[in-house]
């Protein structure tokens, strides 16, 4: 039986990642250079440790940048990215309904508590949340099982008693590894990558009600 449900926070709450990308690949392009999607996909749902973005550049380039201005105009991008960005359909939905049907909710992300706490109080989710995990809490987030580990933990539900909802394959995998059940909703980064095991991928929230994916999710087990 569900009786938890946990979301990722970026690109699966709220896709900051597009707009984390474009401002990357426009900074790329300002000196002349592509981004390669490939390796901007490994960092994806994880810390930057699999790819670090200003070190590749100048590697490209074959000489320093002045990272201070860089890092400023990438951060003017994102912002102006970011405008009028609202939690993706069907994500309120999704945690109204998970309320009335008692359901425990958490949330497990890779970022700063600051990050994501800031975004849901924007955004007026936070209080939906009993429970938020982020890397502050973890010596290693995602693919790392630790952050859902830990929310599973704190909310007093066992691994298969709860569905998690991700973006990324290193959020999948870390679900996964955690021996959760887990839900995939791509976005338009994250839509092209390699997945590994999951148990049900949707377009979006919208696509299917809460219950219905729950239904699917108890049938398939």
């Amino acid at each position: 039986m569900i009786k938890a449900i946990v979301f990722d926070f970026d690109g699966l709450t709220l896709d900051t990642e597009t707009a984390e990308y474009e401002s990357f690949q426009a900074m790329y392009r300002d000196h002349g250079v592509e981004l390669p999607f490939e390796l901007w996909g490994k960092c994806i749902g994880t810390d930057g440790s699999a790819f670090e973005p200003y070190s590749h550049l100048e590697a490209c380039l074959g000489r320093t940048i002045d990272r201070e201005q860089a890092r400023r105009i990438r951060k003017q991008r994102y912002a102006a990215g970011m405008e009028g960005q609202q939690p993706r359909p069907g994500v309120e939905s999704y945690l109204m309904r998970a309320q009335s049907l008692g359901l425990r909710i958490g949330l497990a992300s890779s970022s700063s508590r600051e990050w994501v706490t800031g975004y849901l109080r924007q955004h007026r989710l936070l209080d939906y949340f009993e429970c938020i995990r982020t890397r502050e809490d973890v010596e290693k987030v995602k693919p790392d099982p630790a952050l859902y580990v830990q929310t599973l933990r704190a909310l007093g539900i066992s691994p298969k008693e709860a569905i998690a909802f991700e973006d990324s394959p290193n959020g999948a995998l870390a679900a996964k590894s955690a021996g959760m059940h887990c839900v995939i909703v791509p976005n338009s980064v994250t839509g092209s990558l390699v997945f590994g095991e999951i148990d049900l991928r949707m377009d979006s929230m919208s696509s299917l009600t809460l219950d219905e994916v729950i239904s699917i999710i108890q049938t398939n087990r």
